[in-house]
């Protein structure tokens, strides 16, 4: 005799939600409809694989000389020292700027401008600050630094803020009720908490930052950026290999040192 149990319908394992099939054809129309107004097609994505094709063809053999190396040299050091710079003064600022936007912390009076002025950091893209500094200090790596600047305290100070929100509130209010002063609460309640995270979230941003900086110096802003845009211009293209290549070393580089940096604060 089959019992009630087994007798009974199984619910299925991905039960219908009919707004969510509605949202993605939605999407998958406006895509549709966005290719064409936007004049993708397959022919033209042939032609491009053909022109890539050649393209990646004048890259080889690449540039090795004398010359050009110390050109690249110079403008990976340049990107290097723009990354670091901007990092340290991003980060340090991101300190503050986290504490005043952690809502669990601070007054409402408080977080609301704090948290305006990340968004404000956050608003724009770093080529887009990258021009307006280029703008007001001139060409070269001040620009970049400033320009990386903003943009770490967009980043670092959000997810900081964030990290702050969330942590136990136990271990804050025990050493409130201690009579310790405001930065002690801080330092011995908030900071051991949060510390892991933010080395996590300063590493991955010195990491954005090398590879920011190589993207600003399109415009302007110092770094190897500019040695790349000038190839291209000159149609020099086994250099820009030497170049890319270059990047992608320094960015390998860079993400050994963070993972090395981590397992430190695990």
């Amino acid at each position: 005799m089959i019992s009630d149990q087994a007798a009974r319908p199984r619910p299925p394992a991905f039960p219908s939600n009919w707004p969510a099939r509605l949202a993605w054809i939605a999407l998958a129309v406006y895509a549709v409809y966005a290719a064409s107004i936007l004049d993708f097609s397959w022919e033209r994505f042939v032609v491009g694989l053909d022109n890539a094709a050649r393209f990646i063809g004048r890259m080889f053999p690449p540039e090795t000389g004398a010359s050009k190396m110390a050109l690249l040299l110079k403008g990976l050091y340049e990107s290097l020292e723009i990354a670091i710079i901007a990092s340290a003064f991003g980060i340090l600022l991101s300190l503050p700027i986290g504490l005043l936007a952690a809502r669990n912390l601070m007054p409402a009076w408080v977080t609301w401008p704090t948290r305006l002025f990340i968004v404000l950091c956050r608003s724009f893209h770093q080529v887009i600050i990258a021009i307006l500094f280029v703008k007001a200090v001139g060409f070269g790596a001040l620009a970049g630094i400033l320009a990386l600047t903003v943009a770490s305290v967009g980043f670092v100070a959000k997810l900081f803020a964030e990290a702050i929100e969330e942590i136990s509130l136990k271990q804050v209010e025990a050493i409130r009720a201690t009579g310790a002063p405001f930065m002690n609460v801080i330092v011995y309640g908030v900071m051991p908490q949060v510390l892991t995270r933010f080395v996590g979230f300063a590493t991955y941003q010195l990491d954005s930052n090398l590879r920011n900086s190589t993207m600003i110096g399109i415009v302007g802003a110092g770094g190897i950026g500019g040695t790349m845009f000038a190839a291209f211009q000159r149609f020099d293209y086994d250099f820009l290999f030497t170049i890319l290549a270059a990047i992608i070393a320094l960015i390998m580089v860079s993400e050994a040192l963070q993972n090395q940096v981590k397992k430190l604060y695990q």
